[in-house]
């Protein structure tokens, strides 16, 4: 089987959702590609924000249901990852391969020649450009940073690539940002090939993760979904779980092994 994966798998490692259990009345506006890049006083804003939050993402641990896929993949039952995430935790978990199909904030691109590096080595760079800047910020959201006003980010200093001193962004999918292609079709590949399609984790809201669903759908590709609440396309699905996951996913493994 195949598995889709959404920010409801990473709740239990501490990261929150939009629309699951951790994420009811959440009404953080994500960042859009067109602001970021046409609007230096929002691009400084979300570094700002960035920089204060994107630790919890970093500093995050692979739950039980991440290391449950894992062991599935190694075991044979699972032959393929999708992934909306972009915090890392199913690599971290012991899978491999995965398609990050939005990306990872563990890498920043620049938008000019391309470099790609380490957010590690951006964070000390940041570090390094504001000594003193500290705020409290707000809650963390799943995109890994905290909200902040304009008058909060006023002061902090931004930092463009080392190589030709462009504008560098977080290596991940932006809303109003097209997904690469070849992730597209490399997912699409997989589900198409597909014994079966596990969502896990995803309220399956946005269309970037539910065309795999609507793709095994047309194929008659028998599709399982475990997640907390109710999904956009429960009406698909033959197999609907509505539990936690890292106990739900830990189970399955064990009946597998």
């Amino acid at each position: 089987m195949v598995v889709l994966s959404g920010a409801g798998l990473s709740t239990e490692s501490g990261i929150p959702d939009y629309r699951g259990p951790s994420g009811l009345q959440r009404n953080a506006s994500p960042m859009t590609f067109q602001t970021f890049t046409g609007d230096p006083v929002a691009r400084r804003r979300y570094w700002a924000r960035s920089y204060l939050g994107w630790r919890t993402i970093a500093e995050a641990s692979p739950n039980d249901g991440h290391r449950a896929v894992a062991r599935l993949q190694r075991g044979g039952l699972v032959t393929g990852i999708v992934t909306q995430n972009v915090d890392g935790l199913h690599q971290a978990g012991g899978a491999d391969p995965v398609i990050e199909l939005h990306g990872g904030l563990d890498r920043v691109v620049c938008l000019d020649c391309g470099d790609v590096t380490a957010r590690t080595t951006l964070d000390g760079r940041l570090r390094g450009a504001n000594p003193a800047y500290a705020q409290a910020g707000g809650d963390i959201n799943p995109d890994g940073d905290v909200d902040l006003t304009d008058e909060q980010a006023a002061d902090f200093v931004t930092v463009g690539c080392e190589d030709c001193g462009g504008m560098l962004k977080p290596d991940v999918v932006f809303f109003g940002e097209q997904v690469p292609m070849p992730r597209v079709e490399a997912a699409f590949a997989l589900v198409e090939r597909a014994a079966a399609l596990l969502v896990l984790g995803s309220s399956l809201t946005v269309l970037s993760g539910r065309r795999f669903v609507i793709r095994a759908a047309k194929l008659g590709v028998p599709i399982a979904i475990v997640n907390q609440g109710p999904t956009k396309s429960d009406d698909l699905a033959a197999v609907l779980v509505d539990a936690p996951l890292g106990k739900t996913l830990t189970h399955l493994a064990g009946l597998a092994a």
